[in-house]
């Protein structure tokens, strides 16, 4: 079929000219298994890491047609959600499933596509989860951008894999080729105690078992009391260090802990677990707050990303303000903490309301701001 990357879109990610849904990266790994994956029917490709759908419509349009269906596991939802969309927009509705990083996404895999993630534990987990389920002549093309990658990509890679090939840069990306899959296992949380509170992450997740500085700085200054009325929420709760601190310090609280990552929410359901508190801290996977009623949060604890993938953006922080604002009961109250730098008060005062500084130290600001 007529397929082309450049059809595809980043949306409902952050959009910017200097936004790119599709890369060289992603144009050498479907080169470098195209000819792998000329016969191999969809329901034998498995794809990892895929930002907005290259990897898996590429793959998609190049396998033989009624094939089957291509599995994909991506840890940002705003990526599934893209993938569904560009799949409509490219003519291959119903080529490709989500799914987590499972048995399910790769039994009988005989192809696996990978975008290198940036974190070494997270590599760890996919490929030993790689070699533990997909077929055992699989062939793994994992790729990125040359910036982005480590010789500690290749030392991980080597553990699950008995041969590993390097394939020579093109546009400043290259794939590295495993075979031979060895030592397969499924991914566990690593765990790490901070002043009595028990912090788990899966791979990849941010700050992984240990508590960032910038969180710490939050809550150091949260309140006392907070207020009623209305749901508490840990907003982009990462490992859900926030929210496990919350529902500690508040024995009768209900918490509700949500993000777009896969990881962050499986760390954040171990964390709660870890804590004893799983009972009163509900985790879930979601853009923003976007399955969250109008004006039924009373209090909202955030620290913002920044980064979407390798790229920094600040429409981050403003789709996340832009929802708690939303979900905020009149006087519910939004706690942010920042880098100092990105001077989010006149952009939390505009969206949410009257914002004022509660604690600055020489790298991070707390603010807390009331919801007209």
């Amino acid at each position: 079929m007529d397929f082309s990357l450049d059809a595809l879109r980043r949306w409902p990610d952050v959009e910017a000219p200097d936004l790119v849904a599709a890369d060289a990266a992603d144009r050498l790994i479907l080169d470098e298994s195209a000819a792998a994956g000329a016969d191999a029917p969809r329901d034998r490709i498995a794809v990892i890491g895929d930002a907005y759908g290259a990897l898996a419509l590429g793959a998609a349009a190049a396998a033989p047609a009624a094939s089957g269906i291509v599995r994909v596991h991506q840890d940002a939802l705003t990526g599934e959600q893209a993938l569904a969309a560009n799949a409509e927009r490219v003519g291959l509705p119903g080529s490709v499933v989500s799914l987590p990083l499972s048995p399910e996404l790769l039994e009988g895999s005989r192809i696996v596509l990978l975008r290198l993630p940036k974190s070494l534990d997270a590599l760890r987990d996919i490929a030993g989860a790689v070699a533990a389920h997909a077929d055992p002549d699989v062939v793994v093309y994992a790729g990125g951008r040359l910036k982005h990658m480590t010789l500690g990509m290749n030392d991980v890679l080597g553990e699950f894999f008995a041969t590993l090939d390097v394939t020579h840069a093109r546009q400043k990306s290259r794939v590295l080729i495993g075979r031979g899959p060895r030592n397969g296992r499924d991914p566990e949380p690593r765990r790490q105690t901070h002043d009595g509170l028990v912090v788990c992450a899966y791979g990849g997740v941010f700050a992984g078992t240990s508590i960032d500085i910038g969180t710490r700085f939050l809550l150091e200054h949260l309140p006392e009391a907070l207020p009623d009325g209305g749901t508490v929420i840990d907003l982009a709760c990462g490992t859900g260090v926030v929210a496990a601190w919350l529902a500690r310090r508040h024995p009768d609280l209900t918490v509700l802990a949500t993000d777009q990552s896969a990881a962050a929410v499986a760390s954040a359901r171990a964390t709660a677990a870890a804590n004893g508190v799983a009972d009163r801290v509900q985790v879930r996977r979601d853009d923003a707050l976007s399955a969250q009623p109008e004006r039924s949060a009373a209090f909202i604890a955030l620290n913002p990303p920044f980064h979407s993938g390798t790229a920094v953006h600040s429409g981050l922080a403003a789709h996340l303000f832009t929802d708690a604002a939303r979900v905020l009961r009149p006087g519910g109250e939004l706690w942010t903490v920042w880098n100092s730098a990105l001077r989010y008060r006149a952009e939390l005062e505009s969206i949410v309301g009257p914002t004022r500084q509660v604690a600055r130290n020489t790298k991070f600001t707390v603010t807390v701001s009331v919801r007209r």
